[in-house]
């Protein structure tokens, strides 16, 4: 861990050698070994959007949280496992969870740290439904046995969200729906308090919420950006934006 810090310190003096671009951290899964492992759709999407990139190791203490927060501009939770169900009390439903304790601390870790220094936070996915719990609210575990639905969640199917009129995604695309992927099985129950829900989809279950300085939502802009959908360069481009001003 101390060589992990020591090349990210390394990393982090470079980048801030241009003090007008953004560092904006981004949270990762782990390999079976334990390995940081992180999807270049999300270092590249922050690329595009004139950010510098810092993909974060998993932390392992509040202290090393706080310092990473003390120098990144923002973060972005991303996509990966299930969230732990004791986190909102709950025991695991069924055999379709699947948890990574550690990165669940780690993520909750960054994540507490960064909305103490009033940082921006972009949550993706499982960061959406990570920041849900770490604010209080609860999540469904898996939503083909728990929320019955007409509209085909998760394999990266797309469908149509609406939007909240005042909402950031209607206010950066213009328009009250816009069609989204689907990579998960979990999703938000119980909303968490001072949460805004700003998406949803037709069965209602929320896709986007809102709240002081954080943008959650449930699908993945990054892999549509990748994908040569340019829209969503807006999304990235406005969170870049906030984390510079």
């Amino acid at each position: 861990m101390r060589r992990i810090f020591l090349s990210l310190s390394l990393l982090l003096a470079v980048a801030c050698s241009a003090p007008k671009t953004p560092l904006i951290g981004i949270s990762c899964s782990r390999s079976a070994s334990g390995a940081t492992q992180l999807a270049t759709t999300y270092t590249e999407a922050v690329a595009r959007a004139g950010g510098i990139a810092v993909v974060l190791p998993t932390v392992a203490d509040a202290a090393q949280a706080e310092a990473l927060l003390g120098v990144l501009d923002g973060l972005i939770l991303s996509g990966g496992e299930d969230v732990q169900p004791g986190w909102y009390g709950e025991e695991v439903w069924n055999e379709t969870v699947h948890v990574d304790s550690l990165r669940d601390r780690s993520d909750s870790l960054l994540a507490r740290a960064a909305l103490a220094s009033e940082k921006p936070i972009l949550a993706i996915c499982r960061g959406a439904q990570l920041m849900n719990v770490v604010l209080g609210g609860s999540l469904y575990q898996d939503l083909p046995t728990q929320f019955g639905t007409a509209v085909a969640h998760g394999g990266g199917v797309e469908h149509r969200i609406g939007l909240e009129a005042d909402s950031v995604l209607a206010g950066l695309y213009g328009t009250d729906s816009l069609t989204v992927n689907s990579f998960h099985h979990q999703a938000v129950k119980d909303v968490a308090p001072g949460v805004k829900i700003t998406a949803r989809s037709a069965d209602g279950l929320p896709e986007a919420f809102e709240t002081g300085r954080v943008w959650a939502v449930q699908f993945h802009p990054e892999k549509m950006l990748q994908q040569g959908d340019s829209s969503w360069i807006s999304l990235f481009g406005a969170f870049v934006g906030r984390c510079g001003s």
